[in-house]
């Protein structure tokens, strides 16, 4: 069973989701510049595999940032298609809850913290 929620709520909560992922992308920009600076300093076998581990949760991250803003821009633009359609009384009116996105949203985000703890203890082990 699908849970309803006011079409403003809903709008809200996009925008919310859309702003913390283009703080994840500025974060993932940081800690990409960080990881070459530390790689121009170290050539160890065992630190260059970490570093391509790394590189390519990097870039498997920004892939899941990018999904998931696509899919919130498409619930946003199915949002103007309800209220276009029916402008009337949208205060009051409900959508399905996008419980996909939040669940989505969810599992990046606890994904993104274990991969940034990952990231840290990598960094102090080789600084």
């Amino acid at each position: 069973m699908t849970t309803k929620v006011n079409i403003i709520d809903q709008h809200l909560e996009n925008q919310d989701w859309l702003k913390r992922l283009d703080f994840y992308k500025e974060e993932i920009a940081i800690l990409k510049e960080r990881l070459d600076e530390v790689t121009g300093k170290n050539n160890a076998p065992d630190f260059l595999k970490d570093v391509e581990h790394f590189q390519n949760q990097f870039i498997v991250q920004r892939n899941n940032i990018d999904e998931l803003g696509h899919s919130i821009k498409m619930n946003e633009q199915s949002l103007v298609k309800e209220v276009n359609a029916n402008p009337i009384a949208v205060d009051h009116r409900k959508v399905e809850n996008h419980e996909t996105e939040a669940d989505f949203i969810t599992y990046f985000e606890k994904n993104f913290a274990e991969l940034r703890t990952d990231y840290n203890k990598f960094l102090s082990k080789w600084m």
